[in-house]
């Protein structure tokens, strides 16, 4: 959350002259409402049933830069389903986050208590992220621009 999947993932695209999808604006389109609604009206597990379908969608039809929401690595069907693509996992440490987005109440997960929150989500998803990333790349103090520049050559992979 707040790691800046969404402007290095725009930035990558652009560099690399592919397309740029996120499965959380899919979800939102879908839905007509936004995750944080989702959360509050039908609850985490039927989220995460449409964040597994959205996922699942997009490998199979895009071929561009692909971010996924932080949670959808909990699902074993889905890091598998990951096996084998290029995946790239941002990391920040909770200073970092609270800079960027104050840890708000607009992430569902984080509405109580967000810096204790952060934490535990990140203690039980690091893991998950590391295996199913091919690369790792920190974002702490670093500028879009620079992380899109090491996640680039993280993967090896040429601008266009």
């Amino acid at each position: 959350m707040g790691v800046g999947k969404s402007t290095v993932g725009q930035l990558l695209a652009d560099r690399l002259g592919v397309a740029y999808r996120d499965t959380d604006d899919d979800i939102v389109t879908e839905q007509g409402r936004t995750i944080a609604e989702i959360f509050v009206d039908d609850g985490e597990s039927a989220f995460r049933a449409l964040e597994k379908q959205a996922v699942r969608r997009a490998v199979a039809e895009h071929e561009g830069v692909l971010a996924l929401g932080g949670g959808a690595v909990l699902d074993a069907d889905t890091r598998a389903l990951l096996a084998g693509l290029p995946v790239v996992y941002l990391s920040m440490d909770v200073e970092e986050a609270v800079r960027r987005t104050g840890l708000n109440v607009a992430r569902p997960l984080l509405a109580v208590n967000p810096r204790k929150q952060w934490r535990e989500l990140m203690q039980a998803r690091r893991h998950l992220y590391e295996e199913v990333a091919t690369a790792v790349v920190a974002t702490d103090g670093r500028t879009p621009e620079e992380v899109t520049r090491s996640v680039l050559d993280a993967v090896e992979l040429k601008e266009a």
